[in-house]
């Protein structure tokens, strides 16, 4: 093992830099303590002005090739990683032991021989960064320092054939011996010299060049291309060609890839069907289409089965400023990409077999495989039949905290879970493939590719053919606003000042704006006017419908498919976006209608949060077709509920789809969403404590309010929405950071950590054996089932008493005879006091608490009921046909041995078994699945008479006597 003095010598060739960043000592050992200065006397690259708030150091170290190898810092992130200290003189400084800040092993340190540098502010919104090119600042590690003075390091120069290259170096700390290799092969070397050059003539071939300088027992290794500018075939490319990958329906040795590349003058295909050196033959042929600027090149000789990987070199003899002469990247169209960068730290138990990278490669390469078997789905799923939109109940995912391994597999596992939750739609947050592997997904940068921190594409059709099996449509989470910097789109019309291979859209890109045209922009901003985007975002559409059966789309951010609000509209970006824009109607129109022409029962769902004038022209589209359209609108109604969880007065009546004046029931309200803050955590953090007996900021006093909510949510006439976890009473906040504090947008200190992973109590700690959580689950179960099986829930509803502690909701289906369940009464209680709360029944007579169906009789359709605080009742004027108290369904149902003494068995498998005293009181539960002739201890409880409520894996139950003795 060669051993390597790893000194940090911070070398200054621009004035400029001196004046930015010095470094004390300015030669030291990676184990010493140094300082590193930051000035911002300068305004040349530096947006944070002379004199920021705050200072944040983003630093990585590593190779040449790749300084950033280990990184220290949270981009965005105000959590004191990086933080700096302010000088008396205005400078920032940091104080560190580069192998300890770094956390490097033997091996790192061994092979680091540079270090790269960005300050930033706290939210990451402004940078200071090295002038004149406002690259990243980068220093170099050790004593003995290789400079490559021509080409540039890790640079491309793009030849014509036969053309030829100089090359010249020099090193420091006395002589070295140099090797040059291209394209794997020695083609010349100097022995003892303090600077090298040569000239490499006569060039016809792609060339690899590594210079390695080798001084005593180090060597330092310095590497270049030169790619040929070939002779283009014109052809044109063959009938029924799309951009990506296109499978020989016949033939599993061919395959052909078609490019859009607009302005390119060549590409070439690399991979590892040629060993990542292409030669001419793997030119990409330009289509002689008048107009096109697609380029295309036919496969041959791939063996059936095989993984292949590649990546297109997309060359430009004259890039525009700052933008690069050639890009290697993936297909823009990949459906499964390789990452250098995410795919080390993948589990090998959430994909197995995950195809390896390929060695010497930089950046993502597209996976191509001939000769695929299709998944074979169920005819639960070729015959899916999707739940009706108003009868939706949505059940919000995101697998990375859904459970501890974090994995599809994890969530097939909990399908018993959604089932006795009677929910009837999964709605996962995003799985393209996105930036890093700890994520909520909205990070996107291959929209058509399923990113594999959760699993394969096949583990992903497994659990959504398991969901349609049960009943359950699954919904995919999109992100089409935007897609972040290593998307292939991105990349091939950039500005890359410090030539790192990442950028931001150059004027000439034909998908991306330069700068977001609305408020809420993250990553680069889609230009959806462009006709290449409507394209793409097609193409997206469909593979996710066709390949993935997905069953619906919840569109995000799109308030962001405007082009009519720049930074600098009149009247203000902000109230611009907000705003009705007609552009954006009519482009989401088109995406809507484009996923039915696909699927005539496709969910399209927008997270738009905007004025009821443009939602509304999206929720009544094509609601009278045959098959009935409308976009569901998501309706966010957290502070409204909160404020009534925490018992304070609030105004619900946003909750219906007539309240924002929607034709049809298409507002797909929610009490909690990814993007809100916990109702329980602020219950406990805010309830109302006028009252000590019910004190709302005690946790059982806080859980046993949540049905209520469920009460006055879930069944009012639309979609709905569940957040996980609501369901037991999820009391940790959004903001919970790894190590388990609690830091919100509004701290200055430490940060947002909104995005951090999460624990999981609610499986560790066996949550639905809990009495306090299992109710709210329970409750809800029922209420889902009311919801999703009586016709009356697709009525409509009236709402009194919106400004108040008890709000009373009226639900009527004019549609149903006199003789069916055709009206609903809610009431509940939300003071933390007893009411006497305003009923207002439809009419006298017989009705029934449709939790239970136990009768209530009505003389007066007026009379108040006293409900406790947290009470609810849901009535019906005839009994829910879910189920009876005494389900004759489940009349062979019995209990032995009745009386007992220490234990009794049921003669069927249970989902939940509850113990009543005989004054209605929850006295024991057995709240996990249990199978036929199991123990049920009772050894803990007193002679005498209770009742038990036995519920099957279908949420019905029945109660019965029980005498212990």
């Amino acid at each position: 093992m060669k051993k390597t003095l790893l000194l940090l010598l911070f070398l200054i060739s621009l004035g400029s830099v001196a004046q930015q960043v010095t470094v004390s000592p300015s030669t030291f050992n990676v184990t010493d303590q140094i300082t590193i200065t930051v000035s911002f006397a300068s305004s040349t690259c530096n947006s944070m002005g002379s004199s920021p708030v705050k200072v944040y150091m983003h630093s990585g170290i590593g190779t040449d090739a790749n300084p950033w190898s280990v990184t220290k810092g949270n981009w965005g992130a105000d959590d004191g990683v990086g933080l700096m200290t302010k000088n008396t003189n205005g400078t920032w400084s940091s104080t560190i032991t580069p192998s300890t800040y770094y956390g490097l092993n033997a091996s790192q340190q061994s092979t680091a021989t540079k270090m790269g540098l960005v300050f930033r502010n706290a939210d990451g919104s402004q940078t200071l960064k090295l002038a004149p090119s406002c690259g990243d600042f980068f220093l170099n590690v050790g004593s003995f320092q290789v400079s490559l003075t021509s080409p540039a390091q890790n640079s491309t120069t793009i030849l014509a054939s036969g053309g030829s290259l100089s090359i010249a170096a020099t090193n420091t700390n006395g002589t070295a011996d140099y090797h040059l290799k291209s394209n794997g092969a020695e083609i010349n070397m100097s022995m003892g010299a303090t600077s090298y050059s040569f000239n490499h003539t006569n060039i016809i071939d792609n060339q690899n060049y590594e210079l390695a300088v080798t001084q005593g027992a180090t060597t330092i290794t310095k590497k270049f291309t030169v790619v040929i500018n070939p002779t283009i075939i014109s052809e044109t490319i063959p009938a029924g060609m799309i951009d990506g990958i296109n499978y020989n329906p016949t033939d599993a040795t061919k395959a052909t890839l078609v490019l859009d590349a607009p302005l390119k003058d060549f590409v070439y295909v690399a991979g590892s069907f040629n060993n990542w050196q292409p030669g001419t033959t793997y030119a990409m042929k330009k289509d002689a289409t008048v107009g096109s600027t697609k380029f295309w090149l036919e496969l041959t000789g791939l063996t059936s089965g095989t993984n292949y990987t590649y990546q297109y070199w997309v060359g430009e003899t004259t890039p525009i400023a700052n933008s690069p002469a050639l890009v290697k990247t993936a297909d823009p169209y990949s459906t499964l990409v390789l990452s250098p960068y995410d795919d080390p730290t993948i589990p090998a138990a959430n994909y197995p077999n995950m195809p390896a990278y390929p060695v010497g490669q930089d950046k993502e390469v597209t996976v191509l495989q001939t000769g695929q078997t299709p998944y074979s789905w169920s005819t639960a799923t070729t015959n899916f039949v999707k739940p009706e939109k108003d009868k939706l109940v949505v059940y919000e995912l995101l697998v990375r905290d859904f459970d501890a391994n974090r994995s599809y597999q994890n969530v097939i596992d909990r399908i018993d879970y959604f089932k006795n939750l009677k929910i009837n739609a999964i709605e996962l947050m995003p799985v393209m493939e996105f930036e890093g592997n700890e994520s909520w997904g909205y990070n996107t940068s291959f929209h058509m590719a399923l990113d594999k921190f959760y699993g394969s594409g096949t583990k992903l059709k497994e659990l959504i053919d398991l969901c349609h099996q049960n009943g359950i449509a699954v919904i995919l989470d999109v992100a089409l606003n935007h897609a972040f910097g290593r998307n292939p789109m991105v990349r091939m019309w950039m500005n890359d000042a410090d030539g790192d291979g990442f950028g931001s859209p150059t004027t000439e890109n034909p998908y991306f704006n330069t700068t977001a045209m609305h408020s809420y922009n993250v990553g680069e901003d889609f230009n959806h006017q462009l006709p290449r985007t409507q394209n793409y975002v097609k193409r997206v559409i469909k593979q996710w419908i066709e390949e993935y059966k997905i069953d619906g789309f919840r569109w995000d951010l799109t308030k962001g498919f405007t082009q009519n609000c720049p930074s600098n509209v009149a009247g203000g970006q902000d109230n611009c976006t907000n705003a009705e824009q007609a552009d954006r109607v009519t482009i989401l129109k088109q995406y809507a209608d484009y996923s039915w022409s696909l699927d005539p029962t496709h969910y399209t769902i927008f997270e738009h949060l905007g004025t009821n004038s443009e939602e509304k022209k999206w929720a009544d589209y094509r609601i009278t077709d045959p098959i009935s359209k409308g976009i569901m609108m998501w309706g966010k109604m957290t502070t409204n509920y909160n404020e009534l969880s925490m018992g304070y007065t609030a105004n619900i009546s946003g909750m219906t789809s007539q309240s924002r004046g929607f034709a049809a029931n298409r507002l797909m309200g929610y009490a909690e969403s990814h993007d809100e803050e916990r109702l329980m955590y602020k219950n406990l953090q805010y309830g109302n404590t006028s009252n000590p007996s019910h004190n709302v900021k005690t946790l059982n006093v806080a859980l046993s309010r949540m049905s209520a909510i469920g009460a006055v949510s879930l069944l009012v006439p639309g979609p709905k929405m569940i957040w996980h976890f609501g369901e037991l009473g999820w009391e940790s906040s959004i903001y919970t950071c790894n190590n388990g504090t609690v830091n919100d947008e509004s701290s200055t200190v430490t940060g947002d950590c909104k995005l951090d992973t999460k624990p999981q109590p609610q499986w560790v700690n066996n949550w639905l054996a809990n009495d306090s959580r299992n109710k709210i689950y329970y409750d809800w179960a029922r209420m889902i089932g009311l919801k999703t099986t009586e016709a009356v829930f697709s009525g409509t509803a009236t709402m009194t008493n919106v400004s108040s502690l008890t709000p009373n909701i009226k639900i009527t289906n004019s549609a149903l005879a006199d003789t069916e369940l055709k009206n609903v009464l809610i009431i509940a209680n939300f003071d933390v006091t007893a009411k006497n709360v305003a009923t207002g029944f439809q009419s006298t007579g017989s009705w029934y608490n449709l939790m239970d169906n136990t009768p209530y009789t009505v003389t007066d359709a007026n009379a108040t009921i006293t409900l406790q605080p947290g009470e609810f009742r849901i009535y019906g004027n005839k009994a829910s046909t879910l189920g009876t108290t005494d389900f004759e369904v489940l009349n062979d149902i019995y209990i032995y041995p009745n009386p007992a003494s220490t234990y009794f068995t049921l003669n069927t498998d249970t989902s939940k078994v509850q113990i009543f005293s005989i004054t209605g009181q929850v006295v024991k539960s057995f709240n996990e699945n249990q199978t036929i002739d199991h123990h049920y201890n009772i050894s803990d409880l007193n002679n005498g008479m209770y009742l038990v409520r036995i519920y099957n894996s279908e949420n019905q139950a029945k109660v019965m006597k029980f005498i212990i003795n």
